[in-house]
C-alpha cells in the first residue's frame, strides 16, 4: 500500500509528524500557562492545569468517533476532517475571553487531533505486525519525541516576541504543512478488502471483537496507568519547577532534558525489541519504573531534594517510560489488526480517559513537594504489574 517513491524512513517521519501535532499543542503552551491564565482571568493557578488535561479528554473521546469511521471511509479523509476541527478549535482558543471558553476550545482541539494521533497508529498496524511493528513504533516515537524537546523553548520564544496567541497560530501552520505532505506523498493504507460497512453498529461490533482478546484489554489498561503518570507530570511539573524550585525561566530546558531521555529510550527500544521481544521489555522496565518511584518516595517524602537529584529521578523514570509507550500500544494492537481503526480508537480512548482523572487526582496533591507525584507514579506502576500478573494467571488457567 506504500508508494514505490516513498521510503520506509519517510513513512516513519510522516507518522511521527502526525502524532507531533498533538505534542506541539501541549508542549508549546507550557511556558505560557501563567500568562494565558492572567489574560483570561484565571484566579487559581492550579486551574491552569486544565489547559493541559482537557485536551487529553478531547483526545480520548474523539478517537471513538474517528477510529471506527476510518475503518469504513479510509484513513486519510478522516485525518483531514479532524484537522479541520482542530483549525476551528484553535481559532476559538485565540479568541477565548475566559477560562470556560478556553477549556472548550482545548477539548475541541483534542477531539480534532485525535484523528491524526489515532489513525497514524492504525496506518502503522495496516502495514506491520508483531515485534517489527513495535520496532517501527519505537522509531516513530523517537522522532516524535523531538517535538517535546523543542516545543517549550519554541513556545517561550514566541511568547516573548509575539504573545501567547502566536503559539496557537504556529500550531496551525505546522499542521497545514503536515496535511499537505500527507496528501501529496502518503497513499491510503486501508486496503479495500479490509473496509467495513458504515453503520451505527460499527463501533459496537468492533468493541465486541476487541473484548474477545484478554491481552488487548490488559495492555490497554496498563497503557492508561502509564499515560496517567506521564500526564500528571505534564500538568504538574510546571508548578513544581516554577513554584517549588523558582526556575520558571529554565522550564523549557528541563523539559528538553527529560524528553531527550524518553527519545533515547525509544530509539534503543527499536534496537532491542527484535532481540528480546515486547513482553520481556515491558516486564523489565515496568518493574524498574515502579521501583525507582518507590525509592524516591522513601528517600524524600517530606521534602524536595536538590533540583539535580529530582531531575535525575525524572530522567530515569521517563527513560523507562520510553520502553513502555510503543510496546504497550503494540501489544494491545497485535491481536486486533483486522479492526485496526476501532482497535486503536478503543485503546486510545480507554487509556486517555483513564489518564485524565488519574492525572487530575494526583496533581491535586502536588502542593509544597514533588513527593505526591512520585507516589502516584509508584501506584500506577504497582497496579500495572498486578494487571500483568493476573493476565499471566488467566492465560495459564485457560491453557
Amino acid at each position: 500500500m506504500q508508494s514505490k517513491h516513498q521510503s520506509q524512513t519517510e513513512f516513519i517521519i510522516l507518522m511521527a509528524s502526525l502524532m507531533s501535532i498533538v505534542a506541539l499543542s501541549i508542549g508549546a503552551i507550557l511556558p505560557a500557562l501563567e500568562t494565558i491564565g492572567i489574560d483570561i482571568n484565571v484566579t487559581q493557578s492550579a486551574d491552569n492545569q486544565l489547559l493541559i488535561t482537557m485536551i487529553f479528554l478531547g483526545l480520548g473521546f474523539g478517537q471513538l468517533i474517528f477510529g471506527p469511521l476510518s475503518d469504513s471511509i479510509g484513513r486519510k479523509p478522516i485525518i483531514y476532517a479532524g484537522f479541520l476541527l482542530f483549525v476551528l478549535a484553535s481559532i476559538l482558543c485565540v479568541l477565548a475571553p475566559n477560562l470556560e471558553i478556553m477549556v472548550l476550545g482545548r477539548i475541541l482541539q483534542g477531539i480534532g487531533l485525535s484523528a491524526p494521533r489515532t489513525i497514524s497508529i492504525a496506518m502503522v498496524r495496516d502495514r506491520f505486525s508483531g515485534d517489527y511493528m513495535a520496532k517501527i513504533m519505537s522509531f516513530i516515537v523517537a522522532f516524535f519525541i523531538l517535538v517535546p524537546v523543542i516545543a517549550p523553548a519554541l513556545g517561550k520564544l514566541m511568547l516573548d516576541a509575539f504573545g501567547w496567541r502566536s503559539i496557537f497560530n504556529s500550531q496551525l501552520l505546522f499542521g497545514a504543512i503536515i496535511m499537505i505532505w500527507l496528501w501529496k506523498r502518503q497513499p491510503e493504507t486501508l486496503s479495500p478488502e479490509n473496509k467495513t460497512k458504515l453503520s451505527l453498529s460499527l463501533f459496537i461490533d468492533g468493541l465486541k471483537e476487541f473484548m474477545k482478546f484478554k491481552t488487548a484489554i490488559a495492555f490497554t489498561l496498563i497503557s492508561g496507568f502509564i499515560t496517567g503518570a506521564f500526564m500528571v507530570y505534564l500538568s504538574a511539573s510546571q508548578q513544581i519547577f516554577q513554584e517549588q524550585y523558582g526556575m520558571a525561566e529554565e522550564i523549557p530546558y528541563l523539559f528538553a532534558a527529560i524528553a531527550v531521555s524518553v527519545g533515547f529510550a525509544t530509539f534503543l527500544n527499536g534496537k532491542f525489541v527484535l532481540k528480546y521481544g515486547m513482553l520481556a521489555l515491558v516486564k523489565v522496565f515496568l518493574i524498574a519504573f515502579t521501583g525507582i518511584s518507590l525509592v524516591y518516595v522513601i528517600a524524600f517524602y517530606n521534602h524536595n531534594p536538590n533540583v539535580y537529584i529530582v531531575m535525575t529521578f525524572f530522567s530515569l523514570l521517563f527513560f523507562f517510560i520510553g520502553f513502555l509507550f510503543g510496546n504497550l500500544r503494540s501489544l494491545a494492537m497485535e491481536p486486533v489488526g483486522h479492526i485496526a481503526g476501532v482497535g486503536a480508537a478503543i485503546n486510545g480512548f480507554v487509556s486517555t480517559v483513564m489518564a485524565v482523572p488519574i492525572a487530575t487526582y494526583i496533581g491535586g496533591f502536588v502542593k509544597t513537594t514533588a513527593s505526591p507525584l512520585f507516589l502516584g507514579f509508584f501506584a500506577c506502576g504497582a497496579i500495572s504489574l498486578l494487571i500483568m500478573f493476573l493476565l499471566k494467571r488467566m492465560i495459564r488457567t485457560s491453557m
